[in-house]
């Protein structure tokens, strides 16, 4: 006679499965949903915190072998799906928006290290898992965002709040669409205040995951606004190999961390050169500064972004890499640098203090 399957037994078994950045295991996390056992065929789906994760393809493995194991168990049918948590709730008076669960900074402590760049791919990148993400363009005194996506359009309402363009699966708002290519925009710091509260209050972001600014370089207003005007999973800073990018670099993690913006780690860009003739490494900016930053600085080191003459052709041409190329080494390394960012940011959700229940 068959032994009967029990959902205890199934449950105790999945406990061996943990979370590599939680370092918990899926049971006591509540990721196990929905099991379902019909004789000795179990089925269950594992929700994940992010469509983003690197591992759950081992994980799912992993679940369905340990449940083999159940005596009585003849077949598994494992279902992976994610629901992103927020990183960060009301404080200081900065209420969420509406339709967004978490706000992340890509920034720099200097111009020229391709911020915009690597801004752009990690939200495709993002997308491209199965994310929903939003793309702001913070940077109004320089907003190359749309010429990056390939978007010429102009904002539109709904007769109560602006409506975001649309491209490779991003909702897009950018000062660039007010104004013609060669317009300067010449604000005063409060100017600038307005515009970005308006573009996070203003706007219908739908169900984002994730929105994902692009900041000017620097450590000035935008940024100061930024950390006033709404509550922010936390910043990704990016620089270069180079002695000077990682000084500035430095004070741009000095900054967030001033302004209580977490700092979700750094990307090292323009890392490396690869000849595609003789497959030679070349460093031409040096390599590796990236990550020692990092790990004098405490913070996570999400990557490093190669130098490829496509990424340049790709943000001239409004086709970025991870769309043209996706298989490619360089949008490959732009998909694990998202991958890290969404796991930092599942980790500070589980670090988000409950709120006190009301004293009665």
């Amino acid at each position: 006679m068959a032994s009967t399957v029990h959902e205890s037994s199934v449950l105790e078994a999945l406990k061996v499965v943990k979370d590599p950045d939680l370092h918990r295991d899926i049971v006591s996390l509540g990721f196990v949903k929905d099991m379902r056992i019909d004789g000795g065929r179990v089925a269950f789906t594992i929700e994940l915190t992010t469509p983003a994760c690197p591992v759950k393809d081992q994980m799912r493995d992993q679940a369905r072998a340990a449940v083999m194991q159940v005596p009585g168990v003849s077949g598994v049918d494992v279902t992976m799906t994610a629901s992103v948590r927020s990183a960060s709730g009301p404080e200081l008076g900065r209420a969420p928006i509406p339709g967004i669960k978490n706000v992340i900074a890509v920034g720099a402590g200097k111009g020229g290290v391709g911020k915009t760049t690597v801004a752009v791919n990690l939200a495709i990148a993002l997308a491209r898992c199965g994310s929903r993400v939003g793309m702001l363009d913070g940077d109004i005194y320089g907003p190359n965002v749309p010429i990056m996506l390939g978007l010429q359009t102009q904002l539109t309402t709904d007769g109560q709040k602006i409506v975001p363009a649309e491209k490779y699966g991003l909702q897009v708002v950018s000062m660039g669409f007010l104004t013609g290519d060669e317009a300067p925009v010449i604000w005063r710091g409060p100017m600038l205040h307005g515009v970005i509260t308006q573009f996070f209050r203003e706007v219908r972001w739908t169900e984002l995951d994730y929105l994902v600014v692009d900041m000017p370089p620097g450590t000035g207003d935008v940024a100061l606004s930024l950390s006033q005007v709404v509550p922010v999973a936390g910043a990704i800073v990016v620089t270069t190999p180079q002695t000077v990018a990682l000084a500035d670099s430095r004070r741009a993690v000095r900054m967030y961390q001033k302004l209580n913006v977490p700092v979700l780690g750094i990307v090292e860009n323009m890392s490396h050169f690869v000849c595609p003739s003789c497959r030679h490494e070349s460093d031409i900016f040096g390599k590796g500064g990236g990550e020692r930053v990092a790990e004098q600085l405490g913070i996570p080191f999400l990557g490093r972004i190669p130098i490829y003459q496509p990424i340049r052709i790709g943000g001239d041409t409004g086709v970025p890499i991870t769309i043209a190329e996706p298989d490619s080494a360089a949008a490959r390394a732009f998909l694990s640098a998202a991958e890290q960012a969404a796991a930092q940011v599942s980790i500070a959700s589980y670090r988000k203090p409950v709120p006190l229940a009301p004293v009665s």
